[in-house]
């Protein structure tokens, strides 16, 4: 049963924390353990970790995913690229006119025009194709190469409780690397040099994986889509290590979570991987590699929160949101920050 909570109405997060005078790592950490919960901030983060714990972060670098199309009727409507399929193919979710939601009343067939000549044509809906979804495969004519046209004609994708447009600076990790994901793995984003040498010095490695994320779903909470992810081997390795010493694996966000637990077998065992997953964690399949996490704040009843219920609990989840909301947490990729240690 997923644990669920009214969301205050000031409680979201409109501006980064650098725009209100604070440091990325100055945003409030809720540490969650059983009998025991406390509030600091972000960068006290290796305080709360032992030596011999292993940190795990997503390295993929955000793209500016959001395009101006204009439809046959010619208004303007947003439009969010979610992912580049292997076949060359585009996701995509395309919004309402003031960007409060998904258009779901799209029909296969339709052409956008987009910046620089370019049309797309949305093809089918996706992951599935016989189910409504606010996702569509799309093809682009000419066809082009989604990365370089989006750094050179998107910008970042932004939600209505946003107060303003930020540069994608704004929703980068300081560890980014290879672009590729449609929105920020957020989880990371209050993580500073000072943090990352502060843990490495307590003697707490940091290990990267890549998983690209799509884009999220604040209106309809469906599960995630495929996305794809790379566990490098020396990842892997220091993660079995870990567990077999007693260490905690900490995932830096779910994006981490999802990525770790499609390379960790039945058997426990975790082991280099990559292609795409569709892995849904919940009660019916719990964490078997991650045994702490990181993570934002998400709203209610959004599948995030299945994913942190199969790592940290029902009980342990619920009592943290619930506080969160006494507290008055702040929401949302800008927003504060957890880690459960159970």
């Amino acid at each position: 049963m997923t644990a669920t909570f009214a969301l205050p109405a000031d409680a979201e997060a409109t501006a980064p924390p650098e725009w209100h005078g604070l440091g990325r790592d100055e945003v409030r950490l809720m540490a969650v353990r059983p009998g025991r919960t406390t509030s600091v901030l972000f960068r006290d983060l290796p305080e709360l970790l032992e030596p011999g714990d292993l940190v795990v972060v997503n390295t993929s670098g955000t793209l500016p995913g959001r395009l101006p199309a204009r439809r046959a009727d010619g208004v303007l409507v947003p439009l969010h690229w979610s992912t580049a399929l292997d076949d060359g193919e585009w996701v995509v979710e395309l919004r309402r006119p003031d960007n409060s939601g998904p258009d779901l009343g799209v029909e296969p067939g339709t052409v956008l025009e987009l910046p620089g000549g370019v049309t797309m044509t949305l093809l089918a809906g996706h992951p599935d194709p016989s189910r409504p979804s606010r996702l569509w495969r799309a093809t682009t004519t000419p066809a082009v190469p989604a990365t370089a046209y989006l750094l050179e004609h998107g910008t970042p994708i932004g939600y209505g409780y946003l107060r303003g447009d930020f540069p994608l600076a704004a929703f980068q990790t300081v560890y980014a690397g290879e672009p590729g994901s449609a929105e920020m793995a957020s989880a990371g984003r209050p993580f500073t040099e000072e943090v990352l040498v502060a843990l490495m010095t307590r003697g707490v490695p940091v290990v990267p994986l890549t998983l690209h994320t799509g884009v999220s779903s604040p209106e309809l909470h469906e599960p995630p889509s495929p996305e794809r992810f790379a566990v490098p081997e020396v990842t892997a390795r220091l993660v079995n290590s870990t567990r077999r010493a007693g260490g905690r694996v900490v995932a830096v966000g779910t994006t981490v979570t999802r990525a770790l637990e499609s390379a960790t077998d039945d058997d426990g065992v975790t082991r280099a991987a990559h292609g795409w997953t569709d892995l849904v964690l919940g009660p019916d399949r719990p964490a078997r590699a991650v045994t702490g996490l990181i993570t934002g704040l998400h709203e209610p009843e959004a599948s995030h929160l299945q994913l942190l219920e199969a790592v940290a609990g029902t009980e342990l989840v619920t009592a943290a949101y619930d506080r969160a909301v006494a507290e008055h947490y702040l929401w949302h990729e800008f927003g504060d920050s957890m880690v459960f240690l159970p």
